[in-house]
């Protein structure tokens, strides 16, 4: 329920019908607009009425110009997570161990991280992995050879997980 204030500066009494005070012609209870009186202009509140012409004052300067990802953790169209190069496998059988996951991957370099998630409900193998290795090299290598070979009698599809913007088709 809102209230209305009236004052008058010229202490004159002021007649008003109950029509006049609940019509509220300039501004709606649901409008964030509020008319000043003595100038005729609307006071705007909250976000989006500012004007098209008028730019935002927090890009002024340097502040508006974004740091781009740095060279040096992209080869290409692979990008570098936070710690290492992960990798990610699908395919993967739903009775695969992690030891065998591991085992096959090991052979191309250092595995820093392996995530092999279970089915909550029958606790076998979701069918994919993430696995991260420390160096760009040790990584592509497991891209390279393991893409398309068997694990179990099952054909496991291997690719870099995160990618940048380049090189898209």
């Amino acid at each position: 329920m809102s209230s209305v204030i009236i004052t008058n500066r010229e202490d004159e009494d002021v007649d008003f019908e109950q029509d006049e005070l609940t019509d509220n012609t300039d501004a709606d209870e649901t409008d964030n607009t509020e008319v000043d009186r003595k100038t005729r202009t609307k006071k705007v509140k909250g976000r989006g009425f500012k004007e098209s012409s008028r730019l935002d004052s927090r890009y002024d300067g340097r502040s508006g110009k974004f740091d781009s990802v740095a060279d040096e953790k992209s080869h290409g169209p692979n990008q570098k997570s936070v710690e290492g190069w992960i990798i990610f496998v699908t395919g993967i059988h739903e009775e695969a161990q992690e030891d065998d996951v591991y085992d096959l991957f090991a052979e191309y370099g250092e595995v820093k991280q392996l995530h092999l998630n279970l089915d909550r409900r029958t606790g076998y193998v979701k069918g994919y992995a993430l696995i991260e290795y420390e160096k760009y090299s040790e990584a592509e290598d497991a891209v390279k050879n393991l893409d398309g070979t068997e694990l179990l009698e099952r054909k496991i599809s291997v690719a870099f997980t995160f990618k940048t913007g380049k090189g898209k088709k």
